[in-house]
């Protein structure tokens, strides 16, 4: 029986898989003291492959005979995950170079992307589990590739464990569905709903794949695994975890809620909106106290992922639209924060707050790109997450008025962590005055970054109509 493919619609993956291959062989013939061109070839190759999707963006449909949806928002969030693998490639050369194993990180990244596009086009439970699987497990090899530091064995130990338990969980939800609905395909389980109702098993089900997604949105109380390896992972990796990872994740989670249980709403948003306010509450208190910075950025994380739950409760094409702009502007924040950090611990091996005293003096444009990043994810305007969390809170202030205040107090708290930082930069002296030179691959990313957060801010609506066209496809 032949089976119907249509290969045009799956030209960003193939891309990205002969991409790492071809990483993958120039890995092993190449000589180490002549690899240092495989990292920029990873970025360059991330960014051919990137400025390929508007053409994408014109050609949606099913492929691999209904078990792989290509439509605007699976290809939307590829864009995003690729975006995130340019950034991550072209900060990381000279971390990598100073760790050591500098090729195999480029060839594990691409594949990481790989899994985020996979997983962001499933609408079959074997798709998603490859998917996710193919991210989870580069990911894992990754978090702990600084092979001799104790701490980074220990994030990715640790890492692989809570990732194993939290598929283990996500795979019985999956099953229990299975067997209540005979069907392995997202889209069928909201007929199959809708003709028999559901059980108190099909619940359950809904309960186990919540907790297996909420792990990797790092959802309070999922979120243990998230300040750990973050600071022990290395840097460029954890600001992968923070964006792609996350954006892909979401991703899923938005279409397997609105695609399985559209009928059912009132089963499963106020669980949502429960989770949504525990993740926000705790991770912006939990970000108070602490000193490291990576650490502080895990917790920042944790309550960005609440602020995005809030998104959900919308349930309308409003919701969908703020999910998707808010996660770009996320992405473009978050990777500015984690590349100043991954230039400074290079240069200093320090990631405490304290030992970021004076960075002004000693790098301008990481000290700007830094302050800009962090109001930005405070919700400071006139920058990008401004209008991000206006279009996330304003579309739930009637049914939700209370989660849309708590959302907003939130965020006024987290404003005094991030000027803890901004202070030290700004105020404290530096106790080594040398200036900081950036490679030209981070220079760029650091301007990009910053740019883009400034001009998205005052102008957010090229990249507010790209989401409204995306989230169109909820509306049918």
């Amino acid at each position: 029986m032949s089976v119907n493919i249509n290969y045009l619609l799956l030209i960003p993956e193939i891309l990205v898989l002969s991409l790492g291959i071809l990483l993958f062989v120039l890995a092993l013939i190449t000589p180490r003291n002549l690899q240092k061109g495989i990292g920029y070839l990873a970025t360059l190759g991330l960014l051919g492959i990137f400025l390929y999707m508007p053409i994408a963006w014109k050609y949606t449909g099913m492929a691999i005979e209904g078990m792989y949806q290509v439509d605007k928002v699976a290809i939307f969030f590829k864009a995003l995950s690729l975006l995130a693998g340019i950034f991550v490639t072209a900060i990381a050369p000279k971390y990598m170079e100073k760790i050591g194993y500098y090729s195999e990180f480029f060839v594990f990244a691409v594949f990481t992307v790989l899994g985020m596009m996979v997983l962001v086009s499933a609408t079959d439970f074997l798709t998603l589990y490859l998917g996710l699987e193919l991210m989870t497990i580069t990911f894992i090899i990754l978090t702990a590739y600084k092979r001799e530091s104790a701490i980074g064995a220990e994030a990715g130990i640790k890492y692989l464990i809570l990732a194993g338990v939290s598929s283990a969980i996500l795979l019985y939800g999956l099953s229990l569905f299975y067997g209540l609905t005979r069907t392995l395909n997202i889209v069928d389980i909201a007929a199959v709903v809708k003709n028999n109702g559901i059980t108190p098993a099909f619940v359950l089900a809904m309960v186990f794949v919540l907790a297996g997604f909420a792990f990797k949105i790092s959802a309070v109380p999922f979120h243990m695994w998230a300040p750990d390896v973050y600071q022990g992972a290395p840097t460029p990796v954890t600001a992968f975890l923070a964006t792609g990872s996350k954006a892909a994740s979401f991703a899923i989670f938005f279409r397997f809620f609105y695609l399985a249980f559209p009928g059912i709403k009132e089963h499963w948003v106020g669980l949502l909106a429960t989770l949504a306010a525990l993740t926000m509450v705790v991770g912006n208190l939990v970000a108070i106290p602490q000193t490291n910075l990576k650490r502080m950025l895990a917790y920042s994380s944790i309550a960005q992922a609440g602020y995005i739950l809030v998104g959900f409760l919308a349930t309308d094409f409003a919701g969908f639209k703020a999910i998707m702009f808010y996660l770009s502007v996320y992405l473009m924040a978050t990777i500015g924060a984690f590349a100043v950090a991954t230039v400074y611990e290079n240069v200093t091996g320090k990631e405490e707050i304290r030992d970021f005293a004076g960075l002004s003096q000693r790098s301008p444009i990481m000290a700007a790109v830094l302050v800009v990043s962090l109001l930005s994810m405070a919700g400071i305007p006139p920058l990008a997450g401004f209008a991000g969390k206006f279009y996330l809170f304003y579309p739930i202030i009637k049914n939700w008025g209370w989660l849309a205040l708590l959302a907003l107090i939130m965020s006024m708290v987290s404003v005094y962590y991030y000027l803890r930082v901004v202070l030290v930069v700004y105020r404290d002296e530096p106790e080594d005055k040398t200036p900081i030179t950036l490679p030209n691959s981070i220079y760029f990313t650091l301007l990009i970054t910053m740019a883009v957060t400034i001009v998205l801010g005052v102008y957010p609506t090229p990249l507010a109509k790209i989401a409204q066209q995306a989230a169109m496809i909820f509306m049918k």
